[in-house]
């Protein structure tokens, strides 16, 4: 396949790491590598307290990196995190988890302001979000329930037709029911006009059957990076006689049970393994909680035998960029 070029990645890291506290404070995030291609519908994905939030500060330029680069479609993030100001800015839609309103609106007012403040704001698309919602134009912002900022928040951030849409846990608060039909006109819109969103969620399940690319992270590190297909056929789960030499290919996981030996391996043998092993290809969320649970044992082992845990990991990827 063709090498994509810089542009041609709505999201790119190369080290990333930042840390609060000053030089001193803990990480957040450390040596993070990933891209993005754009147009696609990316699923961040990890355990709370994993990082996701932080990524998805950075990305919409509220905080700076304390190390290593982001770029947003091809443009470096400057040292205080804004790039190349107003005009990256006005091409990203940020709906974060903490639904930062203004509690003394309307709902009229805060699409008001939306569109005041974005030129390339729909209404349509905004009140369509409302709808599903069953919000009043009239309800105080103070007077929501949490899932119902929810609604408006997405409402928001789509509305502004953005190139970037990020969505920082924009389902926890909803009903099954508006959730699905929320995230219908949601991915429906990313379609219609090539919109490249990452959307986190710590159920795994949750977005499954929605993203085309994911990035699962774990105590702030990337564990797993790149295209569903492309990742789920570099790996296999495999299962035989525990007595038996493992099959070829990296173990992410390996479980005796009795006389019983089941795995997930990455980059197996082309071929099927020799009888009485079997193999099949892994559903998404078998694969995510395999590297989850390969990576917690890794972080609790390091933290057993006293060995640090800040070396760069070797996160599995796919070849986005080939």
């Amino acid at each position: 396949m063709e090498k994509l070029t810089d542009d041609q990645f709505a999201v790119q890291a190369v080290g990333l790491g930042k840390r609060f506290g000053g030089a001193t404070g803990p990480w957040a995030l450390r040596h993070c590598d990933f891209a993005v291609p754009t147009g696609r519908i990316c699923g961040v994905m990890g355990p709370n307290g994993a990082g996701k939030s932080t990524l998805f500060a950075l990305a919409a330029m509220l905080c700076a990196p304390s190390e290593g680069e982001l770029r947003l479609f091809g443009s470096p993030l400057t040292p205080d995190g804004r790039g190349d100001g107003d005009g990256l800015r006005a091409r990203i839609g940020f709906a974060a988890q903490d639904k930062p309103l203004y509690r003394s609106f309307t709902v009229a007012d805060t699409l008001r302001m939306g569109r005041e403040l974005n030129p390339s704001w729909n209404q349509a698309l905004a009140e369509r979000v409302l709808r599903l919602a069953e919000l009043k134009q009239d309800a105080k912002v103070g007077s929501l329930s949490g899932g119902q900022r929810s609604r408006l928040a997405l409402a928001l951030a789509i509305g502004k037709q953005p190139e970037l849409l990020l969505l920082d846990e924009p389902l926890a608060d909803l009903d099954p029911l508006v959730r699905h039909d929320l995230l219908g006109v949601l991915l429906s819109d990313a379609a219609d006009r090539g919109t490249t969103v990452l959307i986190s969620s710590h159920t795994l399940t949750e977005l499954e059957e929605v993203v085309d690319h994911v990035l699962l992270l774990h105590s702030g590190r990337v564990r797993l990076a790149g295209g569903v297909d492309e990742l789920l056929d570099a790996h296999r789960l495999v299962s035989g006689p525990a007595d038996l030499e493992r099959p070829p290919g990296e173990a992410v996981e390996w479980r005796v049970t009795g006389r019983r030996a089941t795995g997930l391996l990455h980059h197996p043998d082309p071929a099927p393994p020799p009888a009485p092993w079997t193999q099949e290809r892994p559903r998404l969320d078998e694969l995510l909680l395999a590297h989850l649970r390969g990576a917690a044992a890794g972080h609790a082992q390091n933290a057993d035998t006293g060995a640090p845990t800040t070396d760069r990991p070797s996160p599995v990827t796919s070849e986005a960029a080939s």
